[in-house]
């Protein structure tokens, strides 16, 4: 789409990016170049470039991102601003995670809300990190560094001034939607209908709220080899239960091609698991553990489900 598409898409330009860069970095100039559509984000554009700064705290040559809305999305996900509120809130918790530098909710910029992070290296091709066999020996150990990154993404906690719009919700509220969900549909789903009975009857004792990515899995994070560069893709995030990411990353819709590695399609749970409770200090217990993996794959993007919209 190159600076035609973005210009198209914002209604702004690479001089009006610019000039917001200058006014938030203290710069004397800032110059833009290389403005491109970065592959993936179906809901929400990310647009790679490279920007020159002239003075300021931020001086010297800088390769960054701006995220910003898709023309299409889905109902009810975190806006931008929020969403670089939590990305903040990670970053600062020590979780690898782009580092979020500015936001920006005035209209007049590029015609609607963005923010600006640093560009790190990797990719987050969820086929081809499970099927390259140069990262086979090294997959483990990426599992490893998951389970002790999501033991750090929990140890984020309300309440939270920064963060008091993020809904909380629980299984039994994931559930009601699911259920909200299947008796607005068109057709019947029988299958769908019992596993929704299935969760009813296995609800698990609350737990109390974490941080949740709601979209922890292979295909959000980056690898640049075998070393883990960043965690992506935060506008689900809400307060939930502590095993609900667990089952997200443990369920079988994203291991890709390799369905007989239950973590992520990259390692057995167990190299997971074990990091997890080394890092975490909590215990898994089986059976938590599997409602929220049946709960994930039964509803898909459970977090979309439990704002009505489809699976």
């Amino acid at each position: 789409m190159g600076h035609r598409g973005m210009d198209h898409a914002g209604g702004g330009s690479r001089t009006a990016l610019a000039r917001f860069l200058a006014q938030v970095s203290g710069a004397g100039s800032v110059e833009v170049a290389g403005l491109e559509l970065l592959p993936g984000g179906a809901i929400r554009e990310n647009w790679g470039f490279d920007a020159e700064f002239a003075g300021g705290s931020f001086a010297g040559a800088k390769r960054l991102v701006l995220r910003t809305d898709a023309p299409t999305g889905i109902p009810g996900s975190l806006g931008r601003i929020e969403e670089f509120a939590v990305l903040k809130s990670a970053f600062g918790a020590g979780v690898t995670v782009p580092e979020p530098l500015w936001a920006c909710s005035d209209p007049s910029v590029l015609g609607k809300p963005f923010f600006v992070m640093r560009r790190v290296a990797g990719t987050a091709q969820g086929r081809q990190i499970t099927t390259d066999p140069k990262l086979d020996a090294d997959l483990p150990l990426v599992a490893a560094r998951l389970a002790q990154e999501l033991a750090g993404i929990q140890r984020v906690r309300p309440p939270r001034p920064d963060l008091a719009f993020l809904p909380s919700i629980d299984a039994e509220q994931h559930i009601a939607s699911f259920r909200a969900y299947l008796d607005g549909h068109p057709r019947p789903r029988p299958v769908l209908e019992w596993a929704a009975r299935w969760l009813e009857t296995h609800l698990p004792e609350p737990a109390a709220p974490v941080l949740c990515h709601r979209d922890f899995r292979t295909g959000n994070y980056l690898l640049d080899g075998a070393e883990l560069t960043g965690i992506l893709d935060w506008e689900f995030a809400g307060w939930g239960d502590p095993d609900e990411d667990i089952g997200w990353f443990c369920c079988k819709g994203w291991r890709f091609a390799r369905l007989d590695r239950e973590a992520g399609g990259i390692a057995p749970r167990a190299a997971f698991q074990e990091a997890y409770e080394a890092a975490s200090g909590r215990t898994l217990d089986p059976a938590r553990v599997r409602f929220w993996r049946s709960w994930r794959t039964s509803a898909g993007r459970s977090s979309r489900c439990s704002r009505a919209t489809a699976l």
